[in-house]
Order: C-alpha cells, then sequence, then structure tokens
C-alpha cells in the first residue's frame, strides 16, 4: 500500500512541478511535499514501524522518490531565477552599438607639432623658456623703454611676489606676455650662427573678444648669422607658410615698429582662400595679416652678450590660434580654450 502511495506522491508532485512557474509555487511544492506535516515526510517516519522485509523495499523507494522531487524543485528554482536576471540584464542586439569615446591632441598642439616639424626640415632647434619671467626680461633685455605701454597693468599680469636678479636686487616677476624673452635665454647659452623656434603659451591682461585672449600660444623664430639678411627671412617665412598651408603664398613686407628689432615690419601671405584675387576673408586685399618680423636689434644682442655688430640676425611670431582660425575658418578665438568638445572633436 505504501509502495502505491510513494509512487503517486512522486507522480503527483512531478506533474505539479512542471506547471510551477514561479518561486512562490515552488516553495508551496516544496512545503507541501517535503514539509514537516507533508504526507511523504510521514511515510519517512513510519519505516520504523515497518517490517524489516517492508523497510528494504519502503525505505530506499522513499529516499530515492525524496532525492527526485527535492533535485527537481531546485532545478526549477535554478531555471526561474536565470529566467528573472536574464530579463533585467535584457540587451537589444538590434540597437547600435555605443561609439568609445577615443581622446586625442587638442587642436593647438597639433598645430604646434605641425609647425614644429616644418622648421625642423629646414634646419631649425626647438628652444624653451619660462613662462614666469623677470622684468629684466621680459622687457628690459628687449630694448623696452621703462615708460612703454607694454609695461603697464592694463596690458601685463604682474605677479605680487618678486625675486632676486643677479646682483641681488628685488625685480620684479610676471607671467610672459611675448616669447622674445625666451630668445634672450637661448643667446646667453649659444654661441651663433644658429637657428631655433621657440613656441609657447603667454598671457595678456586684455578683453576677450573673437580675436582676442588674455591666455594664447605664440611661436617665435630667431636666425643668427654673419651675414643674415631680410631677403632670408621673406625666403624660410614663405617657404613655411606654403608648407603649413599646402599651397603656394606670397608674403608682404610693411613698416612697423617694435623695440627689439631695426628695422620692423608687419607681415602679410596673400589669402589663403582667394589666392590674393580678394575675398571677404581678406576684405577684398588680397592679403592676411599674420605677424610682425624685424632685424634683430644691436643692442639686443649686447643685452644678450654679443659683440656689438659682429652679428646680424631676423626675429620674427605669430599667433598659433591665428594661424588655426585661418587654416580652419574658425571665426571665434575664444572656441580653442572653451572646453567645448562638440568644437574640439572636430579636429581629431
Amino acid at each position: 500500500m505504501q509502495k502505491e502511495t510513494i509512487e503517486k506522491l512522486r507522480e503527483t508532485a512531478t506533474g505539479e512541478l512542471e506547471k510551477a512557474n514561479s518561486l512562490n509555487s515552488l516553495e508551496e511544492l516544496r512545503v507541501k511535499y517535503l514539509g514537516r506535516k507533508s504526507e511523504f515526510i510521514g511515510i519517512l517516519r513510519g519505516l520504523k514501524d515497518l517490517s524489516v522485509e517492508d523497510k528494504k523495499v519502503i525505505g530506499p523507494l522513499a529516499n530515492q522518490a525524496k532525492i527526485e522531487i527535492e533535485s527537481g524543485i531546485q532545478t526549477k528554482i535554478t531555471f526561474i531565477e536565470q529566467q528573472e536576471n536574464d530579463a533585467k540584464e535584457w540587451i537589444d542586439v538590434t540597437l547600435p552599438g555605443e561609439k568609445e569615446r577615443v581622446g586625442s591632441m587638442h587642436v593647438i598642439s597639433q598645430i604646434q607639432k605641425e609647425i614644429e616639424d616644418i622648421f625642423i626640415s629646414m634646419g631649425f632647434e626647438i628652444g624653451d623658456g619660462p613662462e614666469i619671467e623677470t622684468e629684466w626680461y621680459n622687457f628690459t633685455a628687449l630694448n623696452v623703454p621703462a615708460d612703454h605701454p607694454a609695461r603697464d597693468m592694463q596690458d601685463t599680469f604682474w605677479l605680487k611676489q618678486s625675486q632676486k636678479n643677479e646682483n641681488n636686487k628685488e625685480e620684479k616677476i610676471l607671467p610672459r606676455t611675448q616669447l622674445s624673452p625666451d630668445q634672450i635665454h637661448y643667446m646667453q647659452s649659444h654661441t651663433p650662427p644658429f637657428r631655433v623656434i621657440v613656441p609657447g603659451r603667454v598671457y595678456r591682461n586684455e578683453s576677450t573678444d573673437a580675436t582676442h585672449e588674455h591666455t594664447f600660444h605664440q611661436f617665435e623664430a630667431l636666425v643668427v648669422g654673419e651675414d643674415i639678411s631680410v631677403a632670408n627671412f621673406k625666403s624660410i617665412a614663405q617657404t613655411f607658410f606654403s608648407k603649413f598651408f599646402g599651397k603656394e603664398l606670397e608674403i608682404r613686407l610693411r613698416p612697423g615698429y617694435f623695440p627689439f628689432t631695426e628695422p620692423s615690419f608687419e607681415f602679410d601671405i596673400s589669402c589663403t582662400v582667394c589666392g590674393g584675387q580678394g575675398c571677404r576673408s581678406c576684405k577684398n586685399t588680397g592679403w592676411l595679416e599674420v605677424g610682425g618680423c624685424g632685424m634683430v636689434n644691436q643692442r639686443v644682442f649686447e643685452n644678450a652678450g654679443y659683440e656689438r655688430n659682429k652679428w646680424q640676425g631676423f626675429a620674427w611670431g605669430f599667433g598659433m590660434e591665428r594661424l588655426a582660425m585661418m587654416k580652419y575658418k574658425v571665426d571665434d578665438i575664444r572656441l580653442f580654450m572653451s572646453g567645448d568638445l562638440r568644437f574640439l572633436r572636430q579636429f581629431k
């Protein structure tokens, strides 16, 4: 009789187990068939009252049925839990994938590297210098008069601190307003002839607008030798700009004034948009203003420790943001340091 009861309980449990579709229903089945008050457990507890022959038959049969029901319930629990986890972590494979964001060099860093590569190909060295300069290096050594407007607070970020110079006297310091001081540093540690370029960041105390920034990047070149002339400058400048813009360009010099060069010039290049024919970009002049240049003033050579009139040289400089604006047709210099990724990602 108990043998038939066990078989019936196993069949019934198996059938209900197949229909169970939730963890709650499986728990109810466990209590029903394996709980302490279940009919199945009652049979196991009653084994002690059976004869030895019946125990040998009913005992293994009951244990086997119990193991099968326990295993079936556990298997179904694992299956349902896996289904629930899959539902939580479900991924729609038909959706487009998310593109990984990969970093890149800032557009100004790219411009700087391109400029350096061109000049290196022409035999130039790369120089460097401190961003915090003394008044002597930033102004006095460059033949800038003591009453020059560039020394005023409205043009220069003067720092509250000061430092002692070679004569042990306190001297005012400032974030450099140009890269020409680095040329002095270079000349003090090198003997001509040489060709050097100095890239870097400079600071000006001025209002910002579409064409002006208080912090920006410049590039200055210095060539010193015994027979250097303006013709050398024009040749090197024309070669550089033609390589940089990928087309043949002309150079035009206009009279200018800088305390550290004599004679001094403002230099223009033929319009990169219209090729010199005249357009909106060049205001129909056919020329784009780039920067300043000139033959190094002999007083600057003396301040660097060179003998007067022994060496000739030319210096010239321009803004890297200005070149980037011309190359990529950008109409607002403030975009370069805005941190706007929509703008910067265009230059990967």
